[in-house]
């Protein structure tokens, strides 16, 4: 289902929900527990260097907990939990994760444990279900591009215009787009399944991507740094915070944010049922859903805030007054996530995108 923010205010939709986070006194009590604890264990799909604020910020709050943090890659986190569970061995105590589909499924199958976070009323209304499962940090699905190799009439501005262009001018893009492998990259399966929901022309891309030679290595990083060397022009579907980051430290590095519809993932956490640390588990989601956490998630380009309050260049706020807040496409959490992990859809949908990729497209 298409999720449209239908005006700028919508952004600071809070939820009306009548549940009722911990008072004052009984969260002292989880502060207690947490202490006692002593520690808390964190799987996420985010270097360590970047962690590192937010696990030092949490400690100056709660110096009696320790994080003890993996950082894994989303299909390995993802596997290595489950295989965990299954063994009844010691995990993770939070999942925060990037494929809202796969973290939808956990939390469905019963793994997450329920929690009304502290500051629920602050947060946009699809950013969470049943109060398990919490969207903590956003991305967008922009364009990356090669100032030097790419401008003007040969820029695509949307979805539409990069078919078109792929159509009319193929030449200075043969061989140098690149994009996720989304037989490998959860996110990047993710993006191209919004993708067909919210363009009708969709399957013009990957036909005309096989067209053109486009490549699907392993890695957002990666992708971003030959854009920005010029070894490619092109990158589709690239997360945002990435970019951002990336043309930070590079002048050549272009960001376009897609101005027929951007959509915007989230990477979203849950409380482990089976937590060793279920009270430090609570403290750790709370504070990253808290404005001080949320802002350092800004502040150093881990990704796009969550809270609308949030001041800087990654979030919403600022994406709505690019593109126009009727443009930025939310992915709302819910059961339609789980529509593209029923095997006989996903397997047909990858068919397909992989014949047309290599050209073989009937």
């Amino acid at each position: 289902m298409k999720f449209v923010l239908a005006a700028a205010l919508a952004l600071v939709a809070m939820n009306s929900s009548n549940a009722k986070s911990a008072s004052d006194e009984s969260y002292n009590t989880i502060i207690a527990a947490a202490k006692t604890e002593g520690k808390v264990v964190l799987y996420a799909p985010i270097d360590s260097p970047a962690m590192r604020p937010l696990i030092e910020d949490f400690n100056r709050r709660y110096p009696e907990v320790e994080v003890e943090f993996s950082d894994l890659q989303t299909t390995v986190l993802y596997n290595r939990y489950l295989s965990e569970m299954a063994a009844g061995v010691p995990s993770a105590d939070v999942v925060w994760n990037t494929p809202m589909d796969l973290q939808f499924k956990l939390v469905q199958d019963g793994y997450a444990q329920e929690y009304i976070v502290r500051e629920k009323d602050k947060l946009p209304t699809w950013a969470s279900w049943e109060n398990k499962l919490y969207a903590v940090s956003l991305d967008p699905a922009v364009f990356v591009y090669n100032k030097a190799e790419i401008s003007g009439d040969t820029l695509p501005q949307s979805h539409a215009e990069l078919v078109r262009i792929l159509e009319t001018n193929p030449d200075p893009f043969q061989g140098r787009i690149v994009s996720y492998d989304i037989e490998k990259a959860a996110g990047g399966f993710m993006m191209v399944v919004q993708d067909l929901k919210n363009f009708s022309d969709f399957w013009k891309i990957p036909d005309l991507f096989g067209k053109t030679a486009a490549q699907f290595p392993s890695g957002s990083g990666f992708m971003i740094e030959t854009v920005g060397s010029g070894e490619n022009v092109f990158g589709y579907n690239q997360l945002g915070s990435a970019a951002s980051k990336g043309a930070a430290g590079n002048a050549n590095l272009g960001i376009v944010y897609p101005k027929d519809y951007t959509v915007v993932l989230a990477r979203t956490a849950f409380i482990s049922k089976a937590a060793r640390s279920p009270n430090a588990a609570k403290l750790l989601l709370d504070y990253l859903l808290s404005e001080q956490a949320q802002q350092i998630i800004v502040d150093n380009q881990i990704a796009y805030a969550l809270r609308p309050e949030v001041e800087g260049e990654l979030t919403l706020k600022t994406l709505s007054e690019k593109i126009g807040a009727d443009k930025v496409r939310p992915v709302k959490i819910g059961p339609d996530l789980l529509e593209y992990l029923d095997a006989n859809k996903r397997t047909e949908f990858l068919q397909k995108w992989q014949q047309a990729v290599a050209g073989t497209q009937q």
